[in-house]
């Protein structure tokens, strides 16, 4: 059994800054890709973030710049770090992971439980 446990978030002031953190656990093989996704009220899940085993990132445009995605293989956790925080940043955010497990021979996406994000204007 694969499970991610998110920590961070909060609620801070438009140009703060916030780092969440993501922490894989079970019978992990390998990791490949990790990523962030966000939904605000009303709206559809979007991607953030991710990271590819091979530290290729990729962002979604309204972050770039901002927001930073990276990981550790060893401790299979991923980390966003976000600066210059806007009031339009406001959302759950949820991390993923496309894990290979010890015990079988295909990736499977796993969700973590989701964190607030509340920046004031």
């Amino acid at each position: 059994q694969v499970q991610l446990v998110e920590s961070g978030g909060g609620l801070v002031q438009a140009g703060g800054s916030l780092d969440l953190s993501c922490a894989a656990s079970g019978n992990i093989l390998r990791v490949n890709t990790w990523a962030y996704y966000r939904q605000a009220p009303g709206q559809q899940r979007e991607l953030v973030a991710q990271i590819i085993r091979g530290a290729v990132e990729n962002y979604h445009d309204s972050v770039k710049g901002r927001f930073t995605i990276s990981r550790d293989n060893v401790l299979n956790i991923v980390y966003l770090q976000m600066n210059s925080l806007k009031p339009e940043d406001t959302a759950a955010y949820y991390c993923s992971a496309d894990v290979l497990p010890t015990d079988d021979g295909s990736y499977w996406t796993y969700w973590g439980q989701g964190t607030q994000v509340t920046v004031s204007s």
